[in-house]
């Protein structure tokens, strides 16, 4: 990742960290604030059976839905915020399993690690790392999940190969994030602030796709795709085109057709 496009979102996830409301942060890549829970795929029951402090209002679907997690796994969450994920993932895997969460920016991990203890999670823990370099060892994962993280990697290449690196044969990928049906115009594929929002990250679905593949991922499925345009509410409008002044609302329009939420499993 560039240093300034890294820079700009470590800034931005360590001010998201700092919000003590949950769903009080501006989305990644979710809904307004009164259709964000269904918008993200997670039901109040499991919304309810974990640290309200986890869920953070953020990601752009429910990875930990994609598949069936079972007693006892490893799992790896790439990117792991607040830790909401990692808290419902663990609730699946019970006690004889293992979940790590790895995050880049240290006032997520430190949130995380505080809901962690505060809630008893002893399954549960948080890394303090990129993912395109995982502090985990090769062959030593079964599931990894990921909630609207990857598109923010300008190396999603590299995040690609670490999660092939890391699972074991068999091991199955569930990743939620946010792909595109066409290029955006370049002066918004390079803002820093639409960057950090999950918009300006992120990459053709062919060439998402394609990464996997080339990393050695088979099976790879698109399990579900929505437009953003029926995730953006008012909220996340305005909150774009605060960041971005150039951007018409013409082109707002045109980027909720063309951003889409993806969630896709694959296997290595």
């Amino acid at each position: 990742m560039s240093s300034d496009m890294r820079m700009e979102v470590r800034r931005h996830y360590a001010r998201t960290a700092g919000m003590e409301v949950r769903g009080g942060a501006d989305t990644c890549c979710g809904g307004s604030a009164s259709a964000r829970t269904d918008a993200r795929g997670y039901t109040d029951d499991q919304l309810s059976g974990i640290p309200p402090e986890s869920d953070m209002g953020l990601g752009c679907g429910n990875p930990t839905a994609l598949g069936e997690l079972r007693p006892g796994e490893t799992v790896v969450d790439l990117g792991s915020g607040g830790g909401i994920d990692c808290f419902l993932a663990a609730r699946k895997v019970g006690p004889g399993g293992r979940v790590i969460g790895v995050d880049m920016t240290p006032e997520m991990i430190d949130r995380a690690r505080a809901a962690a203890r505060k809630n008893g999670y002893a399954n549960v823990e948080f890394r303090l790392g990129e993912i395109e370099s995982l502090p985990i060892a090769d062959s030593s994962v079964d599931v990894i999940v990921s909630n609207c993280v990857i598109n923010l990697s300008t190396e999603k290449e590299r995040v690609f190969r670490e999660a092939f690196r890391v699972l074991k044969p068999g091991g199955r990928l569930m990743i939620s994030d946010i792909m595109l049906r066409e290029a955006l115009p370049e002066r918004l594929a390079t803002n820093a602030a639409l960057f950090a929002g999950c918009v300006a990250g992120a990459v053709l679905k062919e060439d998402y796709l394609r990464m996997m593949r080339e990393a050695g991922f088979s099976s790879v499925m698109v399990e579900r795709e929505k437009e953003t345009a029926e995730m953006f509410g008012p909220e996340e409008g305005a909150s774009l085109l605060e960041q971005a002044p150039d951007l018409t609302r013409e082109e707002l329009k045109r980027l909720g057709k063309a951003i889409v939420s993806v969630q896709l499993t694959a296997q290595k």
